[in-house]
């Protein structure tokens, strides 16, 4: 059934109660993605343990289809047409995307620069080269003082990338570095997960009614 995104946005909240006092900070990080989606700018995610686990999972609800079908654009399209049988085939089977990149992946120079300079900033590293301003940086850390997620948003405001924070309570340092932080109603890590997940997926739900 198609729903608006008021629609998605009201159905986390009847689901998640305990979500109402920080509804306006999740339309803030909503408008926040669809501001640097609708400007062409890229996503980067980086968090640590299950966080980087979410950061993984997100990308994969941005980068193809989430809850419904997504064409291609139209220029990739008519150029693919021009490829015969692997064209068409490519066609039926390619999906619309929102450009994210999990910062977690790239296991090569992570693993690199954590051995050879220092692993609180191998995010940091990797959005120093990648990153220009337009893009947006979501960092998910429990406790929302993970120093290598508060070094990557460092970076991230030295050139002209927005941040986003999903923190527990209280929001710790990203709260203040942060151009929005949704802090959710729990301390213990497992239960600050439990509302991460709801959370985003309601956001990717919303940028995909907008862009789709």
């Amino acid at each position: 059934m198609k729903q608006t995104v008021k629609e998605i946005f009201e159905g986390l909240i009847t689901r998640y109660e305990a979500l109402r006092p920080i509804s306006e900070d999740i339309l803030s990080a909503y408008k926040l993605l669809k501001d640097t989606f609708s400007g062409g700018g890229r996503l980067f995610l980086a968090g640590n343990g299950g966080s980087a686990s979410d950061c993984e999972h997100i990308v994969g609800e941005l980068l193809k289809s989430f809850k419904k079908p997504r064409k291609i654009d139209d220029a990739t399209a008519s150029a693919l047409s021009e490829y015969g049988d692997d064209g068409r085939y490519l066609l039926s089977t390619l999906e619309g995307a929102l450009p994210a990149i999990s910062l977690i992946s790239q296991t090569g120079v992570i693993s690199a620069f954590a051995n050879d300079r220092a692993w609180d900033c191998a995010f940091a590293q990797q959005l120093y080269g990648l990153g220009r301003s337009g893009d947006c940086l979501l960092v998910l850390s429990t406790s929302g003082n993970s120093k290598n997620c508060i070094n990557a948003v460092t970076v991230a405001k030295c050139k002209g990338i927005k941040t986003l924070a999903l923190t527990g309570e209280g929001g710790g340092r990203l709260r203040e570095l942060c151009d929005v932080c949704i802090s959710v109603p729990a301390y213990e890590t497992y239960a600050v997960q439990e509302y991460h997940l709801p959370i985003y997926h309601t956001l990717c739900a919303m940028l995909e009614e907008d862009f789709f």
